[in-house]
């Protein structure tokens, strides 16, 4: 009894580790790239990384099947790598840069709503406006939507002033320090507002590297290897990248031990053992059961980032996030609902069946009769 209530929460404890992994790897992103490191080259680091890493593992677990690896796959592996590896990678770095790693963890919680749109017109996922499940999905999708419209309109003031100690001693301020300010504040709006964008842009290829991804796994089903060739096409597609923006051999080297952890950390633990454990989850509790912990992240991230990284926490940003949460759980909730309805269905069926039946025979049969 012990074994199976631990099997039953071993998923959970998994998916905590695993956002609370994916929260450390935007902390230290942020480090990273405020310190020097190119964006691109990064990538090409890390998807290197996790493709040396993945691919001796898809060997040992998948060397003996008999799928085969055709050219139409390979192309849309080489798709895929571009939705959610190279160009999302770049324009979620050049988010964090520009805004903060709590502010890009909240932007995460949308996601699964953009999946849930995006699907629709595929056929993928449906509603039934009479359902309770169904009325959830759309009451929840508008409220997501609402808070990333906040999220993204509205920062407000920060919740907490480093500068605050500072206006007592410094009662006579020189206009030239105010313009300085004022330029400096305008800079920062700016930089913010482009941060955004490549968020938003971001969350929309991760988005439909989902909607692809549900048709690859469906012909070619080995998760090591598709992963592996997918950070292989993903690192080529950096390199080139990085080449064709500039062509600075020094960019390459990496400077400090720091920035050498962080590659290593975040190619092997987060690109690959989160990616696995993340597809563990979903086969066996589901994609719901695994996207309700994704709000973990921006909470973790928002402990980590504030005291040790010191970015302010804004209004807009705590109250978009909540209301994006919120509707985030109310989504997860109807789509959870419809999910249960063909299990009681399934109930009723089997009950019926295992109830004795009456069969009403013809009195005129004589071996109907005597069966």
């Amino acid at each position: 009894m012990d074994t199976k209530s631990f099997g039953k929460w071993y998923p959970v404890l998994l998916m905590i580790v695993i956002q609370f992994t994916f929260a450390t790897v935007n902390v230290l992103l942020k480090k990273v790239i405020v310190d020097g490191l190119d964006h691109l080259v990064f990538i090409t680091y890390r998807l290197g990384v996790a493709a040396i890493f993945l691919a001796p593992v898809a060997f040992i677990f998948e060397r003996k099947s008999e799928t085969k690896l055709t050219y139409n796959i390979c192309f849309h592996l080489f798709l895929n790598a571009i939705l959610g590896a190279s160009l999302t990678q770049y324009l979620f770095l050049v988010g964090i840069q520009y805004t903060s790693a709590t502010f890009a963890c909240a932007f995460l919680n949308m996601v699964p709503v953009i999946t849930f749109i995006m699907s629709l017109p595929f056929g993928l996922e449906s509603v039934n406006i009479k359902s309770n499940g169904g009325r959830a999905k759309v009451i929840g999708t508008l409220v997501c939507v609402g808070g990333a419209t906040l999220l993204t309109l509205y920062k407000g003031m920060p919740l907490f002033n480093n500068f605050s100690h500072m206006q007592a001693n410094n009662e006579s301020i020189h206009v030239e320090s105010i313009r300085r300010l004022s330029s400096v504040l305008a800079t920062k709006k700016a930089r913010w507002t482009s941060g955004t964008l490549a968020l938003v842009a971001g969350i929309v290829l991760w988005s439909s590297w989902f909607l692809v991804q549900s048709s690859i796994g469906k012909r070619y089903p080995l998760q090591y290897s598709s992963t592996a060739i997918m950070m292989f096409f993903g690192a080529i597609q950096s390199f080139a990248l990085s080449l064709f923006i500039h062509r600075d051999l020094s960019l390459w080297i990496l400077k400090g031990k720091l920035q050498i952890f962080s590659v290593l950390y975040i190619g092997i633990v987060g690109s690959g053992l989160c990616f696995v454990g993340i597809s563990w989850c979903v086969k066996k509790r589901g994609p719901v059961f695994s996207a309700t912990f994704s709000p973990l992240v921006q909470i973790i991230a928002a402990v980590i980032d504030i005291p040790f990284l010191h970015e302010p926490l804004h209004i807009g940003s705590l109250i978009g996030s909540a209301i994006v949460v919120a509707g985030l759980y109310i989504l997860l909730w109807g789509k959870n609902k419809e999910l249960q309805i063909p299990e009681n269905e399934k109930v009723n069926v089997q009950d019926l069946e295992s109830q004795p039946s009456t069969v009403v025979c013809n009195s005129k049969d004589p071996k109907t009769l005597e069966s």
